[in-house]
């Protein structure tokens, strides 16, 4: 079974994109090394739990393949011990997994509210013109995919672009064609901000947790790469200037040895005259904070009195009905004995000054 993306066995088996696809573009995707899946077990031994490692295997696959192949969804899922129907769900969840062949960089416009206000959506525009594409879909000389992005984080910076998730802030639709040219020239624009630029593929070894630098002493360019943070940092440096700081935070007050009673209930003194549980409501209800708990703690208080219309629960004084005043019971009184065989030592059950229950 070919179980390629384009053929629906590859659907049905990888849950991958079923569109059509150039077939000779998929002659060039080089097949997994092994290398490949001695870094995936690498991974997974970072986590406790072996499938919490799926997610940096993916990018581990589009760094070797610049999309996630039916092969390596089928290396994840043999790793892992996953289905392929797993493993395909995951992948077509996250936008950052590519479904189709990817283009050298990956070129990100926001579209979302304050980029689109401030331009975003002119840019998708006159870029998608220029590559004769739409979202998601990539050059003919497979130099740059474009896709749209509903937020990148950056809205100080509106309108953003990214390539291969690096930052090239408040741009116009000039500054966004120069950029896209460039690229396909070969060449690598520094960032507004982050780290150098390299391409897709290397971008998602990144991500999978290998370093796509040469050295560390690439690497560590890389991550001190200098950015102009000039909209972020503007409000500190103002504030610096103007002397400003913002208020201190008080810390939480710490909490009594014994929380949920006050300090004064925890050992009764004894010299009140009243009981324990009594010198404890007293002191409840003296360290109530606001009417409500004031009124609940005297609720609670053994001296409250009883509400009207409810006897006491330790008061057992028997019936208040007297003995053959309760519906059914005739003149029926205490002084009455009891029919033949139903006696004090009888099965009877019933309650003085209680008829027994009518059998209908």
């Amino acid at each position: 079974m070919s179980a390629l993306p384009g053929s629906p066995e590859g659907t049905a088996v990888t849950g991958l994109d079923s569109s059509p696809v150039d077939v000779g573009s998929l002659a060039e995707v080089p097949p997994l090394p092994e290398r490949a899946r001695l870094e995936a077990r690498d991974i997974i031994a970072r986590y406790p739990v072996a499938r919490s490692a799926l997610l940096p295997m993916l990018h581990l696959v589009q760094s070797y393949q610049g999309y996630v192949t039916p092969e390596g969804v089928a290396l994840c899922a043999e790793e892992l011990g996953l289905t392929k129907a797993e493993v395909g769900a995951v992948a077509t969840f996250y936008t950052m997994y590519k479904r189709r062949p990817t283009g050298r960089h990956l070129v990100s416009v926001c579209t979302n509210t304050l980029c689109a206000v401030l331009g975003g959506q002119r840019i998708m525009d006159a870029l998608s013109a220029d590559l004769g594409v739409h979202h998601d879909e990539t050059a003919v000389d497979g130099s740059i995919t474009l896709e749209h992005a509903e937020c990148l984080a950056a809205c100080d910076y509106a309108p953003v672009v990214t390539v291969d998730y690096e930052f090239y802030d408040q741009q116009d639709v000039e500054s966004a064609r120069e950029l896209v040219a460039a690229l396909r020239r070969g060449e690598k624009p520094l960032p507004t901000r982050g780290a150098p630029l390299t391409d897709f593929r290397g971008v998602s070894r990144q991500l999978a947790g290998f370093s796509q630098h040469a050295d560390e002493a690439a690497a560590a360019a890389a991550v001190d790469a200098p950015g102009d943070y000039g909209p972020t940092l503007r409000g500190l440096r103002l504030a610096e200037e103007r002397g400003e700081s913002a208020p201190p935070m008080q810390g939480p007050e710490p909490e009594p040895a014994d929380t949920g009673e006050p300090r004064e209930t925890v050992r009764p003194s004894g010299t009140t005259g009243e009981t324990p549980a009594q010198e404890a409501a007293d002191a409840r209800v003296a360290a109530a904070d606001n009417p409500a708990e004031e009124a609940g703690a005297a609720g609670s208080h053994p001296d409250a009195p009883e509400p009207s219309g409810r006897a006491l629960a330790d008061q057992d004084d028997g019936t208040e009905t007297p003995a053959g005043a309760e519906p059914g019971t005739g003149d029926q009184s205490p002084d009455v004995p009891p029919p033949a065989g139903e006696g004090s030592d009888g099965p009877s059950r019933t309650i003085q000054g209680r008829a027994p229950k009518r059998r209908r």
